[in-house]
C-alpha cells in the first residue's frame, strides 16, 4: 500500500515476491534443469562429436540429479518428468544425427509456454493470476476483483516476452547449428532470465494494484451496480 508517496512493504507485498519465486522451484531447481543440456554439449564435445554419448551423459547427469531431487524431498512425479524430458530430447537428437536437435523439446516448450500465457491474457484468464490464485487457495476470487485482474494481466505480459525472448534465442542458434552456444543459452536464459521475470512481473503485479488495495491475498468483490 503506498502512502504519502511512499510504498510500505506489506504482508502481501512480500507475499508476491515470495510466491513467485517458490512457483519456479528456487534457484536449485533452475540449475538442476541447465545441468543435463550442459552435460550433452561437453560430452559431445570430448568425444569428437558423439551424440551416442552426449546422450548418455545427459540421461546420466539427469537421474543422478533425479536421485538428489527425491533426496530432497521433492514429488518423484516432477523428478520422473524431468528425467523423461531429457530422454526425449536425446532420443530426438539420436534420431535425427544433428545434435543441435537435442534442444528442440526445449525450444518447442517455449514456443507453447508463450502462446498459452498470451492466449489466457486475451480470454481475461492470465496465467499467472490462475497459478497464483491456486497457490494461495482463491480459486478465482481473484476475477471478481477487477483491479487484480488487470494486474495480472499486465504481469503476464512479462512471462510472455520471457518466453519469447527464449524462442528467438534458441531459434537462432538451433537454425545455424551452434550447438556449444545453444547450451550456453540454456544456462544463461535459465535461472538468471527467470529471476529478472520474478523481479519485474513482481514489480508490475505491484504496481498496477491502485492505493488502498489489500494486496493478491485479499481479492475484492467487484462493486454492483445500483438500481
Amino acid at each position: 500500500m503506498r502512502q504519502g508517496g511512499n510504498v510500505q512493504h506489506t504482508p502481501s507485498a512480500t507475499v508476491e515476491h515470495v510466491s513467485l519465486a517458490e512457483l519456479l522451484g528456487g534457484r536449485r531447481g533452475a540449475v538442476d534443469a541447465s545441468l543435463p543440456p550442459l552435460a550433452f554439449v561437453l560430452a559431445w564435445l570430448v568425444a569428437g562429436h558423439s551424440i551416442v554419448w552426449g546422450a548418455v551423459v545427459a540421461v546420466a547427469v539427469s537421474a543422478v540429479i533425479g536421485v538428489f531431487r527425491l533426496l530432497r524431498g521433492q514429488k518423484a512425479r516432477a523428478v520422473v518428468l524431468s528425467l523423461a524430458a531429457v530422454i526425449v530430447a536425446s532420443a530426438i537428437a539420436l534420431y535425427t544425427g544433428r545434435a543441435q536437435d537435442f534442444f528442440l523439446l526445449q525450444l518447442f516448450a517455449n514456443m507453447a509456454s508463450a502462446l498459452v500465457w498470451a492466449g489466457s491474457i486475451v480470454l481475461r484468464w492470465p496465467m499467472l493470476g490462475v497459478v497464483l490464485g491456486a497457490v494461495l487457495g482463491q480459486r478465482t476470487r481473484w476475477r471478481r476483483d477487477p483491479d487484480l485482474l488487470r494486474a495480472y494481466s499486465l504481469a503476464s505480459w512479462v512471462w510472455v516476452g520471457q518466453y519469447t525472448v527464449r524462442v528467438v534465442v534458441f531459434g537462432a542458434l538451433w537454425a545455424t547449428g551452434h550447438v556449444v552456444s545453444l547450451g550456453v543459452a540454456r544456462a544463461v536464459l535459465t535461472w538468471p532470465l527467470v529471476a529478472l521475470c520474478v523481479a519485474v512481473s513482481g514489480w508490475v503485479l505491484h504496481r498496477a494494484l491502485p492505493d488502498g488495495h489489500p494486496g493478491i491475498r485479499h481479492p475484492r468483490a467487484a462493486p454492483r451496480a445500483e438500481g
